[in-house]
Order: structure tokens, then sequence, then C-alpha cells
């Protein structure tokens, strides 16, 4: 005949099914302390956290952690910079966190951002005019017109393409700064 468990031994039998590895709870940890790491990102590029208390924060870790928050800080700061965006703060924390100066890609990312806002200001003119004269066409014209270029597809085109040119030069600098 079969044996009689009892209610205790059910359980234990069940919880065995439950028992978390090391492996587990190593991937476990890992997840924890990247959140932690995108924690700190967010409320860094917000502005509720300084980089000093995201530096204390990272000496108070055991050292596995502090290295995968520093890797994974490194990152994403370095993935945040853009073409549009204010970038002085995030390299701030990159140089803090490399350890070095990074005044070469900060002098070629400053470099390129000068450049991009020049053209993307032509782009701006010419896509202008371009839109005036194709309303001079249609019989619109006068001193109060003035054509929305953010909707029209010259516009989005236009600023396709340079966009598309000048990510590819930003990329090269991202790149850089990962292998400092």
């Amino acid at each position: 005949m079969g044996e009689i468990k009892s209610t205790v031994e059910l359980a234990m039998e069940r919880s065995k099914r439950f028992a978390v590895s090391e492996k587990e709870k190593d991937e476990m940890k890992q997840k924890e302390v990247l959140k932690k790491a995108t924690s700190f990102f967010h409320r860094y590029r917000e502005g509720n956290l300084s980089l000093n208390d995201i530096l204390k924060e990272m000496e108070k870790m055991e050292r596995k952690a502090s290295i995968t928050v520093r890797e994974a800080l490194l990152s994403y700061w370095i993935g945040a910079l853009s073409l549009d965006d204010e970038n002085e703060g995030i390299l701030k924390g990159v140089e803090s966190l490399k350890g070095k100066s990074i005044g070469e890609a900060k002098q070629k990312l400053d470099h390129l951002l000068s450049q991009y806002q020049d053209e993307k200001e032509e782009i701006k003119k010419k896509t202008g005019a371009q839109l005036v004269e194709a309303l001079k066409r249609d019989g619109i014209w006068g001193s109060a017109v003035e054509p929305k270029l953010e909707g029209s597809e010259l516009w989005k085109k236009e600023n396709e393409i340079l966009d598309r040119s000048y990510s590819i030069k930003l990329d090269e600098i991202k790149e850089q700064l990962r292998r400092l």
C-alpha cells in the first residue's frame, strides 16, 4: 500500500522545486545591481542625484556590484550622448567614472555639435525659402506668411539626411569614449 505523508512532508517536497540555485541567486543580484545603475542614470539625468552621491553609493557597494554599476553607467551615459541634448553632465559623469581626462573626445563632440547646429540652421533657411516659393506659386504670399517647417516633408527629409550623417560621426566619438 501507499505510504501516508504528513502535511509537513508534502510541503517539504513541494518546496524543493522552489529552491534557488547559486546561479539563480547571482542572476537575481545582477538584475538588482543593473536596476540600481538604471535608477542612478535616470535620477542623474533628471538632476535628482548628483555625481558625488552616485560615487558615494558605489563606494558602499561590494566590489563586484560597484564594477557592474560603473560599467552599466558608462554604457548608459555614452549611449545617451546625442546631437540635440545637453551633454555636459553626461561627459562629467563619464570622465569621473573613467578616472581620466576625456578632453580630446569632448573637444571633438563640441566641434561636431557646433557643425551640426550650423548646418541645421542652413538647412532651415534653405527649406524655409523653398517653402515660401512654393506658397507664392500657389498664390499665398506676404510679410505675414511663415511656413511651418516641422510639418513639411521637405524639412523632414533634409533633417533626416543631416541627422544620419552626423549620427555616424557621433557614434565614432562614442566608440572613442568606450575605448578610453
